[in-house]
């Protein structure tokens, strides 16, 4: 037995440095370098973000200890069963689980932000682990038109699920800057990656795919913000959808809603804040001013309930997040993972989170 996981440790640690991606050269290094958001070799936020001081390291850590019952919920988070042969007309949502969702819009369908594996770690063996199992297989997915990635960190870009998506769908897959050298490490043909900068353009099977700016940071491993990170509009012939990616509040939202805004929907990260990374992640009220300034219709909440990487409780993202919505008259969908949304005739908000706390 201690022999088996021993050579398992060894093979786990073997695929690390393939978790780690590599570095922009060549053609993608000119683009990277030529951007408006890249100085000093490091893209920048237009609005800087504070992250925590070393000083302050040890409280957190220190924190960690304390309340980490509540972390979690206390009963199974409850599955929906994919809908076979669901026609992807109109407009749905169908969230998986942390940021992980489906967009199917006027016939297309895309994919956000895939995440399949147990853990968001370079390391099979150790980092935050998930708190349910995957709603559906990768396999029993529907044919896709496009993935979209938001950018580069573990619980948003996961190797295993890119790869296994390379050989079972033929979508291509739209990022940031600097990401598809990642991608092409793991074996995704160049001619299936397609990586934009802030307020570029691509047009996909119908859908037209726009990098917006947010407010976060990027890396694999000890390289910093050699990438880009973005929030993406989503405009299919009449109906559009913005995805926020991991962000801080900023001003830029309201210039997104202005120049590509109204939406239909909104999928908008309220979860894994802290008093210690109050810029490149949103309170669950932040989230809810993001929706209002870009001129957001249905607002689901995303990027909670999945991987324990924050101190806060784990039901509260969608308590804060269903509160503030009350307050500000904004329309709410809180689906289990797995459900698929009708975004002009969604469920009645019911607390299920409430229920497993």
């Amino acid at each position: 037995m201690a022999l088996a996981l021993g050579a398992a440790a060894v093979w786990a640690a073997r695929d690390i440095p393939r978790q780690l991606g590599a570095k922009a050269r060549g053609d993608r290094l000119a683009r990277v370098e030529a951007s408006p958001q890249f100085a000093g070799g490091k893209f920048r936020n237009t609005v800087p973000a504070t992250m925590v001081a070393a000083a302050s390291m040890p409280r957190v850590a220190a924190a960690t200890l304390t309340g980490r019952d509540a972390r979690h919920p206390h009963q199974p988070v409850p599955l929906v069963a994919p809908v076979p042969g669901a026609d992807a007309s109109g407009l749905h949502v169908t969230w998986y689980g942390h940021s992980s969702a489906l967009v199917e819009i006027e016939g297309r369908r895309v994919l956000l932000d895939p995440v399949w594996s147990d853990r968001c770690s370079p390391s099979r063996l150790t980092g935050p682990r998930r708190l349910h199992d995957v709603p559906v297989p990768l396999r029993e997915l529907p044919p896709l038109d496009a993935v979209v990635i938001s950018h580069d960190h573990y619980d948003h870009l996961d190797m295993p699920t890119i790869q296994n998506l390379v050989d079972l769908q033929a979508a291509p897959f739209l990022v940031p800057l600097g990401v598809g050298a990642h991608l092409e490490k793991w074996g995704v043909p160049a001619t299936r990656i397609i990586e934009l900068d802030w307020n570029e353009t691509a047009k996909v099977n119908g859908v037209e795919f726009v990098a917006t700016p947010a407010r976060h940071f990027s890396g694999r491993g000890f390289s910093r913000d050699e990438t880009l990170w973005a929030s993406w509009v989503i405009n299919g012939p009449t109906r559009k959808v913005f995805y926020s990616g991991d962000t801080g509040y900023f001003p830029g939202f309201a210039e997104i809603g202005e120049q590509y805004g109204p939406f239909d929907a909104t999928l908008v990260q309220v979860g894994a804040y802290g008093d210690a990374w109050p810029d490149i992640h949103m309170l669950p009220e932040d989230g809810v001013a993001m929706h209002v300034d870009v001129r957001g219709g249905l607002m689901i909440p995303v990027h909670w309930a999945t991987f324990n990487l924050a101190l806060h409780d784990w039901s509260e993202p969608a308590d804060r997040t269903w509160r503030e919505a009350k307050a500000r008259d904004v329309r709410l969908a809180v689906p289990r993972p797995g459900e698929r949304v009708d975004v002009d005739n969604p469920p009645a908000v019911d607390g299920w989170w409430q229920q497993i706390a």
